[in-house]
């Protein structure tokens, strides 16, 4: 679906732009982060640890002296946080270029968010959904700007119940299932707000993308398990590190040729790894009438409503 060989060179140039990266202060985050400050944007970096993102600031600014990157809290897992996140950026900046929706969870045991939601549904999917409600009019009123919301190729296993949307109590939950029907979420999300974008003519896009199989702190609930501990000599063949996982959402978040609705990925053998292309999501993720029921219930929950009716 396209042979470009897309790379870090091919990243224009930022400056003047604003970018959110949630979840940057580590992993596919953190290499954006860094991506993008290198070409001049200025990067907040949205951690659920401010030490841990003030950490990572030092760390890019070590080898990108003048780096522009601001840390600001934010725990996805906690609507509070996520409005006081919103408040203070809109107090701070007059813009809003890229909002990378990067952060997650994966395979975590079966928990509920502050908000009583399934952890992984709750994080990956509600707390997006609401914090880029919370930030639309800056969204709305910065020209050319996008949303980039950050899948996985695990959205394939994923199945929207929406009967039992959160596993409440953890009625039927299995890690895995959960952490697909996220993934999917994420899908639906962005494709619903896209044709809203479209439908309300507002001139944003919002566009999709999955890393492949990367190595980074993603696995760590699944680490100490037997099979994965025998699979692990396996995984390192397959696995492209932080920096060429990054590259399928740095693309969708700053390539002047990205169309909204589209889901990059790299081309390799089962989207494993490789050279950054437009790849396509499964029919599910195409559905017209779960994307509007999640995103009903998605307002409902999170108390977020996104446009004037």
């Amino acid at each position: 679906m396209g042979d470009t060989k897309w790379n870090a060179n091919h990243i224009p140039d930022l400056n003047g732009k604003v970018i959110i990266v949630t979840g940057g202060n580590s992993g596919l985050g953190l290499e954006s982060v860094k991506a993008f400050a290198r070409h001049g944007a200025t990067v907040i970096l949205a951690s659920r640890s401010v030490g841990n993102g003030e950490q990572a600031r030092k760390e890019i600014l070590i080898e990108t002296p003048g780096s522009k990157i601001a840390v600001m809290p934010l725990d996805l897992s906690d609507m509070a946080s996520i409005r006081v996140f919103a408040d203070d950026f809109k107090l701070k900046y007059n813009r809003l270029d890229v909002l990378l929706n990067n952060a997650g969870i994966m395979m975590a045991p079966y928990f509920q968010t502050r908000d009583a939601f399934e952890g992984q549904m709750g994080i990956n999917h509600l707390g997006h959904f609401a914090l880029t409600g919370l930030l639309m009019d800056k969204i709305k009123s910065t020209p050319y700007s996008r949303v980039v919301n950050v899948s996985s190729m695990a959205h394939k296993q994923g199945s929207m119940d929406f009967e039992n949307l959160l596993f409440e109590n953890g009625k039927g939950y299995n890690p895995i299932s959960a952490y697909g029907r996220s993934k999917l979420a994420n899908l639906l999300f962005t494709y619903e707000l896209q044709r809203k974008f479209l439908d309300k003519k507002i001139n944003s896009i919002a566009v999709a993308a999955h890393p492949g199989i990367s190595k980074t702190n993603l696995s760590r609930y699944i680490e100490n398990k037997l099979l994965f501990k025998i699979l692990y000599p396996f995984f390192t063949l397959i696995f492209q590190d932080a920096a060429h996982g990054a590259l399928p959402q740095i693309r969708a978040s700053v390539d002047p040729g990205a169309k909204g609705g589209t889901y990059y990925g790299p081309d390799g053998f089962r989207e494993l790894k490789g050279n950054v292309v437009l790849v396509k999501s499964n029919k599910a993720s195409h559905s017209l009438s779960d994307a509007r029921m999640l995103w009903e219930m998605s307002e409902e929950l999170t108390k977020v409503k996104y446009f004037d009716r």
